[in-house]
């Protein structure tokens, strides 16, 4: 899998439903301005976008292990503090943030405990560490009608219903161990609408994370049957498209 794509891809692949989610996640969370607060594995900046606008870009960090991601964040972000590092490894001092946030970001953490106790460790006692995942495990994704269509065709075909935090309450799970109280769930729908089939498939072909590593992995035949098992899973256009991210919100206690 590889995140060492352009910018623009992953806006166009994965960003089209986390733009929506990182304004809910943001709401959810309540940060507000004068906030110090953290972006863990901030991609191309779609969290990153809503925190600056809330609590100013002076008051906002930034870090994710794609060195495209960090330069498109960097640009388009000036005021921003932004480090090429990953969760497990943060790059900061103890309780220096009101609020750490992670936007998708847990089922790819070589560790996910370790990335939240990491979060915990610079966020302020009292402050806010908070987590989102997107459903894999209930089949309620973004990708999951393209993963059913993987599955289908080829049952050996890899998924990520299996990933850590997507499943109903394993997100909780992972906050109880890395140390942190008060912990609440809850979950976030994003309804996307799509006028023709093409303007959901279209970004798959981009190489982007997983599915488009899959993708690009497979030979024309192959690709065409699971492109058309995907049509077929799908309503006819136009079509909404709904998807369920959990979420938890706890509070950082002194290490």
């Amino acid at each position: 899998m590889s995140f060492d794509v352009a910018a623009d891809a992953y806006q166009r692949f994965m960003g089209r439903y986390s733009r929506p989610l990182a304004e809910q996640f943001v709401d959810l969370v309540a940060v507000r301005r004068g906030d110090r607060v953290l972006d863990v594995g901030c991609g191309p900046g779609v969290l990153t976008a809503p925190l600056v606008e809330r609590c100013g870009a002076e008051s906002v960090a930034a870090v994710d292990p794609s060195t495209p991601f960090i330069a498109a964040v960097r640009d388009r972000f000036p005021g921003v503090d932004v480090h090429e590092a990953t969760a497990e490894a943060l790059p900061f001092d103890d309780h220096v943030f009101d609020a750490a946030l992670a936007q998708l970001v847990v089922h790819f953490m070589s560790d996910p405990v370790a990335g939240l106790r990491e979060m915990r460790r610079v966020t302020k006692p009292g402050g806010v560490v908070s987590a989102s995942v997107w459903d894999f495990a209930g089949g309620t994704a973004p990708l999951s009608v393209f993963w059913q269509a993987a599955q289908e065709i080829d049952p050996a075909a890899p998924g990520e219903a299996d990933r850590a935090g997507t499943r109903e309450g394993a997100l909780v799970e992972i906050a109880d161990a890395a140390g942190l109280r008060d912990v609440r769930s809850t979950s976030l729908t994003v309804r996307l609408p799509f006028t023709s089939y093409d303007e959901w498939w279209a970004p798959y072909l981009d190489g982007v994370g997983p599915v488009g590593s899959y993708v690009a992995s497979l030979d024309p035949e192959h690709r065409r049957r699971v492109e058309q098992r995907c049509r077929e899973l799908l309503p006819e256009p136009p079509f909404e498209h709904a998807a369920i991210a959990w979420v938890v919100v706890a509070e950082a206690a002194r290490a």
